[in-house]
């Protein structure tokens, strides 16, 4: 039985809407400027050679072609071949 009784909802009772981060297009696709590939906080991933870093983390895609995930000296990149 609940414990508010023919009160309105409880004051805590609320939570955020979700972000909708993650990859968009993952590696192989193929992807036209403007295109986002990463919606992200903070660079989990770095933008390799023809992409951008945008103020919200986000990586687009700079030129058309196909979507590349590396590493290197332990950082993961993505890039536009």
């Amino acid at each position: 039985m609940a414990h508010t009784k023919a009160q309105k909802t409880v004051r805590g009772n609320r939570d955020s809407k979700s972000k909708r981060l993650g990859v968009k297009v993952f590696g192989g696709g193929l992807v036209i400027p403007g295109n986002i590939i990463i919606r992200q906080r903070g660079t989990k991933v770095n933008a390799g050679p023809g992409t951008m870093l945008s103020r919200d983390f986000t990586i687009l895609a700079m030129k058309k072609g196909k979507v590349k995930f590396f590493e290197r000296r332990g950082e993961a990149f993505v890039s536009v071949v």
